[in-house]
């Protein structure tokens, strides 16, 4: 009974449009913009690249021919995960979520962490962007196992704390290319390269939106939407 009445409760609050707080929805909206704009644009280059020669010596023109260099395992990693970053949405936002976005979550999520692991044996800043990787996406694939198993034993506030950790840590791709952006910028003070500063820039966005959410997610307690 208790169980029941804290749902009912959860899912009043839920239609009153106070689940999420403005900054969250705002951060949400931009990291999947941003990932879904960097994977198009990295489908773009590899589908048709620039030719040799064409691109200079620019730092990107290098970025694109490390990519290149193993292109299907590129894509077999960029293209399921913006799929997973186009489903979250139905999953949790409560009033466009069904069982079919969920059922898709989890396999594909699988998916997306297992080829990230493939990937950083290809790291552009070496050692310290692996090290990234092989940390954050651990705990997304911990949280997405941790959502399933939760969603198995009918805990659906539970299943919901996990599932938020691991669209947060996603989406933490998306938050490293604002600081890449900084680092590509002051490039001519700093005289890094991408090499350099790539995995710091891991560092720093997985990190901010780990932290963020956790922070988020203890400050809320239960209250959180559910599911179903």
């Amino acid at each position: 009974m208790a169980a029941k009445a804290q749902v009912r409760g959860i899912e009043k609050q839920e239609s009153s449009g106070g689940v999420y707080p403005g900054w969250l929805k705002v951060g949400f909206w931009i990291c999947v913009v941003i990932a879904v704009a960097v994977v198009l644009r990295r489908v773009a280059v590899l589908v048709h690249p620039t030719p040799v020669g064409a691109g200079g010596s620019s730092p990107a023109a290098a970025l694109d021919t490390v990519f290149a260099s193993h292109a299907a395992l590129t894509l077999a990693h960029i293209l399921p995960a913006m799929a997973f970053v186009l489903l979250t949405p139905f999953v949790l936002l409560r009033r466009t979520g069904g069982t079919w976005a969920e059922r898709l979550f989890f396999p594909l999520g699988a998916w997306v962490g297992l080829t990230a692991y493939a990937m950083s044996t290809h790291p552009v800043g070496g050692w310290v962007e692996r090290s990234a990787v092989l940390i954050f996406n651990s705990l997304f694939l911990f949280s997405l196992v941790e959502a399933f198993f939760a969603a198995r034993r009918g805990e659906a506030i539970e299943k919901m704390r996990w599932m938020l950790r691991a669209v947060a840590i996603l989406l933490g791709i998306a938050t490293t290319r604002p600081v890449m952006g900084v680092f590509f910028a002051t490039s001519r003070l700093t005289h890094l390269e991408p090499g350099q500063f790539f995995g710091i820039a891991f560092w720093i966005g997985f990190s901010i939106n780990t932290i963020a959410i956790e922070l988020w997610l203890r400050s809320r307690g239960d209250r959180l939407p559910v599911v179903r």
